[in-house]
């Protein structure tokens, strides 16, 4: 079934201001968009622009930061619109190798390769008495994937793999590392999308009740 990208609606709530459930930030990437198990992806990542907003909700940019990338971007359109085309792919594969028993390759090797490209632009500075992993400033607009594909990397590689879940609610397909004591979260969010499955459930056992 081809799946049909809604890039104009997202979700009803603008990536500014939504929900961080993840406990991840390649998760968090990964729930810009949800309805993958459907017919039509709902996607927050409409324009670059859409990403500087993301990135200012997560926590990786300031508003200085955030003003120059989008100056940046405004006078380069065609870099930015590969960028966020970019974002998406990326975002589509970490969705994909968490959610898939058997990765596809060219999958890994996409997150591979963003990975590969974000651990040459690092660079160890000291702070104090330690010593910190730092990204440079840059006006480099795939700057923006590079801390996401580290963490999606990382997440990859550590045992909280096996706590990556996907969302139990209908159309959702938001990703989270379930950090429960006894590994029960079935939600991304109990107030949503669990609120939302127990209203449809109460409905089935009225009908239920009714043609009884």
């Amino acid at each position: 079934m081809t799946m049909v990208m809604n890039v104009e609606g997202g979700d009803g709530s603008p990536v500014a201001a939504m929900d961080l459930v993840g406990g991840d930030i390649s998760m968090e990437l990964v729930n810009t968009a949800s309805g993958r198990t459907g017919e039509q992806l709902k996607d927050k990542l409409r324009t670059y622009d859409d990403l500087v907003g993301w990135a200012e909700r997560v926590g990786l940019l300031g508003p200085r930061r955030s003003a120059r990338l989008r100056q940046v971007a405004t006078e380069n359109p065609t870099k930015a619109d590969e960028t966020i085309a970019r974002a998406r792919s990326l975002r589509e594969a970490i969705y994909r190798v968490f959610t898939t028993e058997v990765p596809d390759v060219k999958d890994l090797e996409e997150l591979g390769r963003t990975a590969a490209e974000a651990a040459v632009e690092r660079r160890i500075e000291r702070s104090g008495t330690d010593y910190v992993m730092v990204w440079p400033e840059s006006d480099a607009l795939q700057q923006l994937l590079w801390p996401v594909a580290i963490s999606a990397t990382e997440l990859l590689l550590s045992a909280d793999r096996s706590r990556v879940k996907e969302c139990a609610g209908e159309g959702c397909s938001w990703l989270f590392v379930d950090l429960s004591r006894n590994r029960s979260r079935r939600w991304c969010d109990m107030r949503e999308c669990g609120n939302r499955a127990k209203a449809r459930r109460f409905q089935a056992r009225q009908r239920g009740r009714q043609n009884g």
